[in-house]
């Protein structure tokens, strides 16, 4: 069978991106297909960073295209990250994607989620921010590893303090003493948080996460009313106690419409040293029925590691610390399957013409209060 292009768009059109399901057709755009003789040689723009997606990629492309009748087939790869769509006002108008780290319960590993899977896409050659929106009990200056103070080079707007290529900014930074209390109203903490947002000289960003409160308060509601988010992580352990915290923050992002782009459940169980066997300590399914109700795919399992425990409290997250330790791998596949997502969520969007139903609901009235 001598190989023709049409042969190759159509061989393509079958290879799956393994993460979303997707065909890698509407994620991922082909710039150039060159066919000479029995060879074939593709321009391939990936929507997401790192090798590991290439290398996953590379297998069932090859396979699909040498099947249809090619002898040899190249690759050439590069990378586009699709964004969100941003508007006049908009307060961080260089960052092309916005994603929000939340649950509705405390001590469920948000800041460890957030701050291992924002080095994780940094690490693979995106350009990431993390903005730690928990005014209250700010975590990430112990967790990067850094109380520096940040600069401003202008007098208008500081710079964000760099660790590992990860620009950050939290209201640990500005305190004089890490212990000190933040004791605000909620006006000021929505003051704070857009100041953090506008007057931070971020750059230009694929992905700034932000490492939300516990909750469904002040500050997701500010960031519902203020800023086009790309879309929200859910974070939540498996047992029950935790889920019906958690519930209450997708019932959240379901009702000011910040989409949920995937739930990741943290200490999902433990490996023992000695025997080897798994054992989940705080019961099992928890992130799945979280999915469910969210509609949204489970992200990731991460383990109970003390490698993820240990290299937090040193200020160096696992991510890098460790990078082959269970947990670290587990939140480096999160990290890949939320870019994924981010890319199809994007390709289904601009395909879809979305109609808004501004009447208020069934019960006619708005279900939050500002």
């Amino acid at each position: 069978m001598t190989i023709t292009r049409e042969l190759v768009e159509k061989a393509l059109d079958g290879v799956l991106e393994p993460t979303t399901g997707k065909p890698i057709t509407e994620l991922g755009s082909i710039t150039e297909i060159a066919v000479t003789g029995d060879d074939v040689q593709l321009s391939f723009r990936l929507p997401v960073h790192g090798a590991t997606s290439q290398e996953k990629l590379r297998a069932p492309i090859v396979e699909a295209i040498t099947a249809a009748g090619a002898k040899q087939v190249k690759i050439q790869w590069s990378t586009h990250v699709t964004g969100r769509d941003i508007g006049k006002d908009d307060p961080v108008p260089s960052v092309a994607n916005v994603i929000v780290v939340m649950s509705g319960k405390g001590g469920v590993g948000k800041s460890t989620v957030s701050a291992n899977m924002a080095l994780a896409l940094a690490k693979a050659g995106a350009r990431v921010g993390l903005l730690d929106a928990d005014m209250y009990g700010p975590s990430v200056p112990v967790m990067l590893g850094t109380h520096a103070r940040p600069t401003s080079l202008d007098g208008n707007s500081l710079e964000p303090v760099e660790r590992f290529g990860l620009k950050m900014m939290s209201i640990g930074f500005l305190l004089d003493d890490p212990r000190e209390a933040v004791v605000w109203r909620g006006p000021m903490l929505h003051g704070a948080l857009m100041q953090f947002l506008q007057d931070v000289h971020w750059g230009d960003l694929d992905y700034l996460f932000l490492d939300l409160p516990p909750g469904t308060g002040d500050i997701p509601l500010t960031l519902s009313q203020k800023l086009q988010v790309t879309g929200a992580v859910i974070v939540t352990t498996p047992q029950d106690v935790a889920l019906f915290d958690v519930y209450k923050s997708v019932s959240m992002c379901q009702k000011v419409n910040i989409p949920i782009l995937g739930i990741v459940e943290n200490e999902s169980y433990f490996i023992c040293d000695g025997c080897e066997k798994r054992h989940e300590i705080f019961g099992k399914g928890g992130g799945t029925k979280v999915a469910e109700m969210a509609n949204a795919p489970l992200l990731a399992q991460i383990p109970m590691d003390t490698a993820c425990r240990k290299a937090g409290d040193a200020g160096t997250p696992v991510v890098m610390a460790s990078p082959e330790s269970p947990s670290a791998l587990a939140l480096r596949d999160a990290a890949e399957a939320l870019a994924f997502r981010v890319a199809a969520f994007h390709a289904e969007r601009s395909s879809t013409v979305i109609s808004i139903d501004r009447s208020g609901g069934k019960n006619k009235h708005l279900p939050v209060v500002s």
